[in-house]
């Protein structure tokens, strides 16, 4: 069994759904994740947006097919309930800064055929009720939402299971190694050595130090985020909902609770590898989302927790057949959830040799080479 078709290194939602495809094809595959737990990374700490507006016009087009051809059916085609809710995302604005980040959003999305519009307080507030008084303006696109990570996560990697992949936690993956010219082992901190006719690096940030084995540099570092989650409440609101600044975002999930992610600032000096929340964090957010919704001061925290993101330099993610026998998908900035299903499309096509459904050339590591 140390022989698959494919490796893939990392269990998240990424590396999941890509096993969960490449089994649909009827290849073998082998999951390795250093985790002793399934998703322990973002995949699990993340605030579930499945969004289109505000992405990087290189993303749009992936978000815009995972949401019109992919997400509405997960559920039924996985077999688990991932708590898909398309009902809009509002994203905020108190002041005229931040309506004119929103206005600029909206121009660079609509420029592909998204639609999205800014709106003014009143039909914000006709969308949602709860909204503070100091909100001027918003963003709206109807056909955004949000899903469950967890439980997409999860959904994935049963899915693949039954499917036939073999699913290995607790592996540290050390290096990759070269035999005639193309990649083909996997070797780890414990001495064992796996062989694929092909391996898929999906690890977030531990993809920098795999990678860099054989050579390759994706600029990206650790960055900390924060989510936390309230009791239940009665049903107030279905959006996904953001500011113009990105300083917290959130919503309310299936069975009420809040779910909110939020930045304070100082995630930048994060002690690596400690990923407790903290009094800065949560305060910080809870004061942010009290600016926009008072509605929901009095409610209780039950759990916070926290997870580090694998930041690229220009903020958008690395896809691509790297050298033969390697294909990758990481540095997917705080952006991955929404398009883990059309990512896990694309990679699978890349690790099978096949034509990719969308165009992925924006996505190659060796973008940030200098220019001579």
């Amino acid at each position: 069994m140390n022989n698959p078709d494919v490796i893939i290194i990392g269990s998240g939602v990424i590396g999941n759904a890509t096993a969960y495809n490449l089994a649909k094809r009827g290849l073998s595959v082998t999951v390795l994740e250093k985790s002793p737990i399934i998703g322990d990374g973002g995949s699990s700490r993340n605030g579930g947006g499945v969004r289109q507006s505000g992405r990087h016009p290189a993303e749009l087009p992936l978000a815009m097919y995972a949401i019109k051809n992919l997400w509405p059916g997960l559920s039924d085609e996985l077999g688990t309930d991932v708590e898909y809710c398309q009902k809009g995302n509002l994203r905020l604005g108190k002041t005229k800064e931040h309506l004119d980040i929103l206005k600029g959003l909206v121009k660079s999305n609509t420029a592909q055929n998204l639609d999205m519009r800014m709106i003014d307080y009143k039909e914000a507030r006709e969308i949602c009720p709860y909204l503070s008084e100091e909100v001027k303006g918003a963003s709206w696109c109807a056909t955004d939402g949000h899903a469950n990570p967890m439980l997409a996560t999860l959904a994935y990697y049963k899915a693949a299971r039954r499917l036939g992949v073999r699913f290995i936690t607790g592996v540290d993956v050390v290096t990759l190694r070269k035999i005639r010219g193309r990649i083909a082992q996997v070797c780890t901190a414990d001495g064992t050595v796996y062989n694929a006719g092909q391996i898929v690096v999906a690890a977030g940030y531990e993809s920098r130090k795999i990678l860099s084995s054989v050579g390759i540099d994706i600029p990206m570092s650790q960055l900390l985020m924060e989510c936390i989650v309230t009791e239940e409440a009665p049903p107030m609101f279905e959006q996904m909902l953001g500011t113009a600044m990105a300083d917290f975002y959130g919503h309310q999930s299936k069975h009420g609770s809040f779910v909110f992610g939020g930045a304070h600032g100082f995630e930048p000096f994060a002690t690596a590898g400690d990923v407790q929340t903290s009094s800065i964090g949560t305060s910080s957010t809870c004061r942010a989302i009290i600016g926009y919704f008072p509605a929901l001061q009095h409610l209780k925290i039950v759990r916070t927790w926290a997870g580090w993101l694998d930041d690229c330099a220009d903020h958008i993610p690395v896809i691509e057949n790297a050298l033969p026998g390697l294909t990758v998908g990481c540095a997917f900035s705080g952006h991955g959830f929404g398009i883990s299903p059309v990512v896990g499309v694309l990679l699978a096509e890349l690790a099978a040799g096949e034509q990719t459904t969308l165009d992925v050339s924006a996505f190659k590591h060796d973008r940030f080479k200098a220019k001579i």
